[in-house]
């Protein structure tokens, strides 16, 4: 006799047998309680282990994210000249730019400041992260020569850029072209600074189909999102650290293939090396990424990708220019410039 009934009878399909879901409260105590005592045996066990299986060839083996790193800020103090590359007002344009654009040109100045603002606090929040006490000043493009004298720094970082060159007004382009050549302050350029500098030393700005800029205004292919790289001479000072075994929580793909993993976000190229300069690292699509001058007493770096984005705060601002962080590199990279930097302005006696 069942009392205390606590649910109905369930007949089992496909079965003669007939089962009676009804318990006293005596007896579902003490299924609690055997419940109970089993979960613990089993926690007290070893767990059990997946079957081995063969690891994903390289790169499908790699992450789609970042796990958090902390960060011990190794550099002391640092005077960092951060140089705004985008255009300002309608007296950084150029003809073309203020015949193509016509009206629009107040709207299309207001966009770059936008992107502007957002790609100087990039740059500053490295310098901020990597640096005990950091000291940054920020200038425009044409008063880089004015900057520099005044404000002495140990490094210059140049941002990147939003137009083609030839939007640009060509007394600020030889502005910069005349301090750059000379310039023994060390330098790194991002992006569209990587394309001013370039130009800056003969080379030319074509797009990733290698024709004219103003040939192919709209729908030009595109680098963009996370692209790996390959390393070119793995030798250079500036890739120290990446493929640290200590650095196990992060992507591992250094130890067994000279590549770095990098934001990406351009349509133009530089068409050739400069003279006096090094190739560092290239890609299918863009063979300078990345490449380095060391004559004249100069030091400049300079990088088709946007390593300062390592550092970018996701969500903060909820636009199309913003991304999860997925990868080390260009903070390491960064990290060794500043270093590199000052032991090129304060060598050790």
């Amino acid at each position: 006799m069942c009392v205390n009934p606590v649910g109905p009878i369930v007949t089992a399909l496909g079965s003669d047998i007939t089962f009676c879901a009804c318990v006293t409260t005596e007896f579902r105590s003490l299924i609690a309680r055997s419940m109970i005592e089993e979960s613990r045996e089993l926690q007290t066990e070893e767990p059990l282990r997946p079957e081995a299986v063969d690891a994903l060839p390289f790169p499908h083996n790699q992450q789609t994210f970042c796990r958090y790193e902390p960060i011990e800020k190794q550099i002391d103090k640092v005077r960092v000249l951060v140089v705004d590359c985008l255009l300002r007002d309608e007296d950084d344009l150029s003809d073309v730019a203020r015949s193509e654009w016509g009206s629009a040109a107040t709207v299309e100045i207001k966009r770059e400041r936008r992107i502007a603002k957002m790609a100087i606090e990039n740059i500053e929040s490295n310098v901020e992260r990597l640096v005990k006490e950091p000291d940054t000043h920020v200038a425009p493009l044409a008063s880089i020569a004015l900057a520099a004298e005044q404000f002495k720094p140990d490094a210059i970082v140049l941002s990147g850029t939003l137009r083609d060159f030839d939007y640009y007004n060509p007394v600020v382009l030889d502005t910069f072209s005349d301090f750059i050549r000379p310039n023994t302050i060390p330098v790194l350029a991002i992006c569209g600074g990587h394309q001013l500098v370039g130009l800056s030393f003969g080379a030319r700005v074509v797009t990733l189909d290698r024709l004219e800029q103003h040939e192919q205004r709209q729908n030009r292919p595109l680098e963009y999102q996370y692209r790996f790289i390959r390393i070119t001479e793995p030798r250079d000072p500036i890739f120290r650290g990446l493929n640290n075994p200590s650095s196990g929580v992060w992507h591992d793909y250094p130890e067994y293939a000279r590549v770095l993993r990098v934001w990406q976000n351009h349509g133009l190229q530089l068409d050739r090396i400069p003279e006096d300069f090094q190739l560092l690292a290239t890609s299918y699509l863009c063979r300078n990424q990345m490449m380095v001058k060391r004559s004249a007493g100069q030091l400049i770096y300079t990088v088709q990708f946007h390593l300062e984005k390592s550092f970018e705060d996701w969500n903060k601002s909820r636009t199309r220019w913003e991304h999860q962080n997925e990868s080390r590199d260009g903070r390491i990279l960064f990290e060794n410039f500043l270093q590199l930097a000052l032991a090129h302005q304060h060598p050790a006696s």
